[in-house]
């Protein structure tokens, strides 16, 4: 599997590291850490320097009962970031995490490669159009509702058959907007109760049948921390655990907050994955 970022073809035959950059104020792991611009380059740096093919720019936080960001504001945070990102490390490949149209076509514009949608396209109806017509490789997610209320909305009668039905009816609605590369996220803590985070986990191959990349972003997240009675900070090793079944599981991007052991993740399962071959 490839997909197209600003003319180069990326294998994902390999799985691939996203390494997380939020210039938020209020993202639940490392909210204000990143909004002056040393500590923004020397993040970048790290995420590059430890492995990671992306980088992605967050300027809105998708937390529960996060504070909520206007159009204008989420552009003033992200767009000089992109500028920046690219003036010092221009080979970069920055995937922003909006979803508002306005938001993606202005970071595309000034030189972001990818588009991670949490919406799916369902919370700005011009957001497929854009996407398709800036022609950039959109990360499709699952969620009901909208990060204020997500958590209300867990109630499924088969989860993962809804899921399918979801993610095959937003495909094709992507498709008709000429998306070309798309990329499946299932959405792990979006609308779904802790149960239905593992469960999710534990059928995640299902979702092959799409036929689609596979993304997977855990990292530090309340299905790891509350269930091992901790807090995020205290959450690495339950999200390398994590990290590490997902790949098993045919996952090709990981997003995560911490880039080198995501990437020792992968060079692991990658050894075990050439020997399983060889049987």
């Amino acid at each position: 599997m490839t997909i197209n970022c600003k003319g180069s073809l990326i294998d994902l035959s390999i799985p691939r590291v996203m390494g997380i950059l939020n210039v938020t104020p209020d993202s639940f792991y490392d909210g204000g850490q990143y909004t002056k611009d040393t500590p923004i380059l020397n993040r970048v740096e790290a995420i590059l320097e430890q492995g990671a093919t992306f980088i992605d720019l967050g300027a809105y936080s998708s937390r529960p009962g996060a504070k909520q960001v206007s159009t204008e504001e989420e552009i003033q945070r992200s767009v000089p970031i992109t500028k920046l990102i690219l003036k010092h490390f221009p080979e970069a490949l920055i995937s922003v995490d909006t979803f508002r149209a306005e938001v993606a076509r202005q970071n595309i514009e000034n030189g972001a490669s990818i588009i991670n949608d949490i919406s799916g396209g369902l919370l700005d109806p011009d957001m497929l159009s854009t996407v398709g017509e800036l022609r950039v490789p959109y990360i499709l997610m699952h969620m009901r509702g909208n990060p204020e209320n997500m958590q209300e909305k867990t109630q499924y009668r088969n989860m993962m058959k809804e899921l399918l039905y979801y993610f095959s009816e937003r495909i094709a609605e992507a498709r008709a907007h000429k998306i070309n590369d798309i990329i499946v996220d299932p959405g792990f803590g979006f609308s779904k109760s802790l149960d239905q985070n593992y469960e999710l986990m534990a059928k995640l191959d299902l979702l092959h049948i799409l036929k689609l990349p596979l993304f997977v972003g855990i990292s530090r997240k309340s299905m790891i921390y509350n269930l091992l009675k901790t807090d995020p900070q205290h959450a690495l090793n339950g999200t390398t655990s994590l990290n590490t079944l997902a790949l098993g599981k045919g996952a090709h991007i990981l997003r995560v907050h911490d880039v080198k052991e995501a990437v020792e993740c992968v060079n692991i399962h990658q050894m075990i994955t050439k020997n399983t071959s060889d049987i």
